[in-house]
């Protein structure tokens, strides 16, 4: 497989209700951000034609599927999308080492243009009350380290983090294990649903491989321009 190429580093995510709107924010970003993010709402709105078509114009996708079920079902739906042409791809570490381990497997059948495998390890949106809830026991980063760990360990890519977890992952993880962080706000910008955040630059210098940025880019008068903001910042 080609050593991977981060581009500069910014996937912008392309959370919209359908293929039109979709479009429309593709187009309106030009190019500035190196990296698309398909998640959930739009890949059932648009479908897997979506993805087929952005990577055979040269788009860099990401798709946010966070696929977690039994090993044997994750595997056959990693396969099928292998012959999308997304170069990222997310599951949950959640789904344990038996399905990482598939997804993994499936992923290197797929060939030298497969998606490279991303565990997510602990949503942006829960902080240590929302885990407690769930029965999760420990300190919220301990958990994203251990998923982490075990993720290396079953062969997945890298991970999906909050910025608030990277200087960590970094220090403990090959240096080639990537490092995706959600929950990335420009100064002063609102949260939203997201609970641990920091900017593009900080994220950055923490050790984060790769930013998603969502409404700040997608609410903004003039996308492409919040992305080369963001892109600069990365950058620096």
């Amino acid at each position: 497989m080609t050593a991977f190429d981060p581009g500069n580093r910014l996937i912008a995510a392309l959370d919209v209700e359908d293929r039109a709107q979709a479009d429309a924010l593709v187009a309106r970003l030009g190019g500035a951000a190196s990296w698309l993010k398909i998640g959930l709402e739009l890949f059932i709105a648009a479908g897997p034609e979506l993805v087929r078509d952005y990577a055979a114009a040269g788009r860099r996708i990401m798709l946010d599927l966070k696929l977690h079920d039994i090993p044997a079902t994750v595997e056959r739906a990693v396969a099928r999308v292998g012959g999308l042409g997304a170069e990222l791809l997310t599951i949950h570490a959640g789904g344990g080492r038996a399905m990482i381990g598939a997804a993994a497997a499936a992923a290197r059948a797929a060939g030298p243009r497969r998606p490279r495998i991303l565990a997510v390890t602990v949503l942006t949106s829960l902080d240590q009350r929302d885990l407690a809830e769930v029965g999760a026991a420990g300190p919220l980063e301990e958990l994203v380290v251990r998923r982490a760990r075990l993720a290396a360990d079953a062969g997945a890519d890298g991970v999906v983090a909050s910025p608030q977890e990277a200087a960590r992952l970094r220090a403990e993880l090959p240096p080639d294990f990537l490092i995706v962080t959600p929950g990335v706000r420009p100064a002063g910008a609102a949260a939203g649903d997201q609970k641990r955040v920091l900017t593009a630059g900080d994220a950055r210098a923490a050790g984060a491989d790769l930013v998603v940025v969502g409404r700040p880019i997608r609410d903004a008068a003039d996308p492409a321009a919040a992305a080369r903001a963001i892109a600069a910042e990365l950058a620096a």
